[in-house]
């Protein structure tokens, strides 16, 4: 009923392009002399926190490495809400070229969509050197550059705004259980949701003609002078490296349509 199938992967974008900001984060171990006893990557994953947080607390072995499950980070969308802060005009359209046709595409409709990164950790410091890392790059957001629509070369800043910043220390029950230290991050990522790409009817601009006259009034002016531009080659798209052929014409008296002298630029 809506109009055909059509699905650029904005959202799967905003999520990818959410995780890969904290996918690169390190911690440091280090004796009381200063020297590195071990530097651990945190690991990163998708999922909602109550999956991992059980997870650490079936592990009722103590034995094992704690760098083998904690530190570790995980994200989730949480909700997608539309934006009316944001609004453009409904009917408005804009023009953009795949490098070959042009293509027309109604203004994209703003949404918010909420993420929330939770951070696991046994020890605290551990958690801090994780949150020192990602707390500065936002005041309060952090602008990523995202390809909206791939087909019309469409890129835009995304806002990833820093909401709020929650901490649970979940130490309740047994000294057999493991103990987890929680910082919950929310944030909101500010997108756009674009309709379906369709065919321009228009065409490409690719001839340009100026008529020049000796007076205001076109009709008594004595004089006429038409300046033509067309690309070279004639058939170049929009993208490629061409230049312009350019054609002066100058038809003497107005009234004599016959051109007096021509000069190809």
């Amino acid at each position: 009923m809506l109009g055909t199938y059509y699905y650029h992967e904005i959202i799967r974008k905003t999520i990818i392009s959410f995780g890969t900001l904290f996918n690169n984060i390190n911690i440091k171990h280090k004796k009381s002399d200063g020297t590195i006893l071990d530097d651990i990557k945190v690991g990163l994953a998708y999922g909602p926190q109550q999956k991992y947080l059980a997870k650490i607390q079936e592990q009722a072995e103590l034995s094992k490495s704690i760098a083998i499950t904690l530190p570790r980070m995980s994200f989730e969308m949480t909700n997608i809400q539309y934006d009316p802060t944001r609004k453009s005009g409904i009917t408005q359209t804009f023009k953009a070229s795949d490098g070959t046709n042009l293509k027309k595409v109604f203004m994209p409709v703003p949404y918010n969509i909420g993420f929330e990164l939770s951070v696991f950790s046994k020890l605290n410091d551990d958690a801090l050197q994780i949150i020192e890392q990602i707390l500065p790059f936002f005041q309060p957001s952090f602008n990523l550059t995202v390809d909206l629509v791939s087909s019309i070369g469409e890129k835009r800043d995304i806002p990833i705004v820093l909401e709020n910043i929650s901490f649970q220390d979940d130490y309740e029950g047994s000294f057999e259980s493991r103990r987890a230290l929680i910082y919950t991050l929310s944030f909101t990522a500010k997108t756009y949701l674009f309709g379906p790409v369709a065919e321009s009817t228009e065409g490409l601009i690719k001839k340009v003609i100026v008529d020049q006259h000796s007076g205001t009034n076109t009709q008594t002016a004595k004089r006429e002078v038409r300046y033509t531009v067309t690309p070279d080659p004639s058939d170049a798209g929009p993208n490629d490296d061409f230049g312009f052929s350019e054609t002066w014409t100058d038809y003497g008296d107005s009234k004599d349509l016959s051109p007096t002298r021509q000069i190809d630029l």
